[in-house]
């Protein structure tokens, strides 16, 4: 008997991955897919998820901006038109994914939500709708690589909870390596255009880490961050 039930959790534990997948491949697609269906459509559908403040500093063009939260919710999804696909973007995927499954509720079977978000496509060089006047630009960027030998870059946004969590490592590194390691925090809500030059960035928190100029670690994700840096720290020296 406790075979038996022992075999069915394993079933329901491989049932349950697959149904996640499946929606996962349903609704939450790479940037590459998502510009390449976007453009595929005269008047594309295109749904910013974020704050109103958020989307005011920033935002993907011709998108209109509303989530969960905003007031008239209802309203502004009546204005959708469910005959045509609905694309969806965020910081992240959260606010995009639950608004994604909301709009399926209610009858909209084409639905795409932009992988990793804003970051995702400002990294890969996509235009973007921006208020910022003057951040680090690509020269500055390149004369802080030539000028020290160990570079840390994190990227990422003010708005971003997994980019706050990068903060007290950050803190952690400064005290423990010094002026032997320069630290940079470049932000999409001041230095968009320099995110779009650097084509690696595939969403928030990014990191890289330079010695003499060449990328000896780049990563996004929070997930064993600090050990990952220790290990190439070490190594760099």
């Amino acid at each position: 008997m406790k075979k038996q039930l022992a075999f069915i959790f394993v079933l329901l534990g491989f049932a349950t991955v697959a149904i996640a997948q499946t929606e996962k491949s349903e609704d939450v697609i790479s940037v590459d897919q998502f510009t390449a269906k976007l453009k595929a459509q005269a008047t594309p559908q295109l749904i910013d998820a974020r704050s109103a403040e958020e989307f005011a500093l920033n935002h993907i063009p011709n998108a209109v901006n509303f989530n969960l939260q905003t007031e008239g919710y209802e309203t502004l999804v009546k204005g959708i038109s469910k005959s045509k696909p609905v694309f969806i973007y965020s910081i992240a995927n959260g606010r995009s994914v639950a608004l994604a499954k909301d709009l399926r509720s209610k009858g909209f079977n084409e639905v795409y939500v932009l992988d990793s978000g804003i970051g995702a496509w400002t990294g890969a060089g996509n235009p973007l709708f921006t208020t910022a006047k003057k951040g680090l630009t690509l020269d500055e960027y390149n004369a802080i690589l030539a000028s020290n030998k160990l570079v840390l870059v994190d990227i990422g946004s003010k708005y971003c909870g997994s980019c706050k969590k990068v903060k007290p490592i950050l803190e952690t590194l400064r005290k423990e390596h010094g002026d032997a390691l320069k630290i940079v925090e470049i932000e999409l809500e001041e230095s968009p255009a320099l995110i779009a030059s650097l084509k690696t960035v595939s969403g928030f928190p990014y990191l890289i880490l330079y010695k003499q100029g060449d990328i000896v670690l780049k990563r996004a994700g929070l997930t064993e961050l600090k050990t990952e840096l220790d290990t190439k720290l070490v190594a760099s020296k």
